[in-house]
């Protein structure tokens, strides 16, 4: 594990209505657990010197399920970026390695994070983890070169030649907690959505001078659940690795 204290910031302010639930989505359950839980513990793992979940202002039952670990609240769902920021309070002045991950990756092992993690230590501000899926025109593409990140492109805004490229942003990022807070204040929300990207601290690092990279993992892996389909096919993964 990584040498420089760690800390993991854990999405899960997002609402299950997609599927056709009233619970949150990050109570939805995976194998008879929780998401949140799949996650917790997988951070756990990591011996993580502090874990923070945002939540919604409603989140009591999510709150409840993550005690002890502490939670900031996101007043109002403004995007990635102002999720993370809202832990800002929590995390004061915490300079080591940030982890951010979202509740509805419950399958990514520790050792994939470990990864993202020990990757800051040869000199960059950002690592991405990215993959390569069978469909990518949902997807973020990861613009490399070499091992250097250039930047994150969203499909609709990508021209030809970047929807040709396959590699792919999961959404999980790790980042050198010294700079994270500083690049969070400069996003802006002029977008169609009125949102504060996370992703857009790629670009805002790099006009700095900052290096960022991304490391590769499975599909698989990085499967998301923003449905039941999708919940039952993290099942499916899930049981198959355990069976292996």
């Amino acid at each position: 594990m990584t040498n420089k204290k760690t800390a993991v910031v854990i999405l899960a302010a997002g609402k299950g209505s997609r599927m056709k639930s009233d619970l949150p989505k990050a109570l939805m359950p995976v194998c008879g657990k929780p998401m949140i839980r799949h996650i917790l513990d997988t951070v756990d793992s990591l011996n993580a010197d502090e874990a923070v979940v945002v939540t919604a202002p409603d989140g009591e039952s999510v709150r409840k399920e993550i005690f002890p670990h502490k939670f900031c609240i996101q007043d109002k769902q403004l995007g990635t970026g102002h999720a993370v920021a809202c832990a800002k309070d929590v995390l004061q002045d915490f300079d080591g390695k940030v982890l951010v991950v979202y509740c509805d990756h419950p399958i990514i092992t520790h050792q994939t994070f470990e990864r993202a993690l020990n990757k800051l230590d040869e000199g960059y501000s950002i690592v991405v983890l990215g993959f390569y899926p069978k469909d990518a025109a949902k997807y973020g593409r990861l613009k490399m070169n070499g091992d250097e990140l250039e930047s994150i492109v969203e499909y609709k805004d990508a021209n030809d030649e970047e929807k040709a490229i396959g590699f792919c942003n999961s959404g999980v990022m790790a980042f050198d907690g010294k700079v994270l807070f500083r690049l969070l204040s400069q996003l802006k929300s002029n977008n169609a959505a009125g949102e504060y990207y996370l992703t857009d601290t790629v670009a805002i690092a790099r006009a700095e001078g900052l290096k960022c990279s991304a490391i590769e993992t499975s599909a698989e892996e990085v499967a998301g659940a923003n449905t039941l389909e999708e919940l039952a096919q993290l099942e499916a993964y899930l049981k198959a690795r355990k069976a292996s």
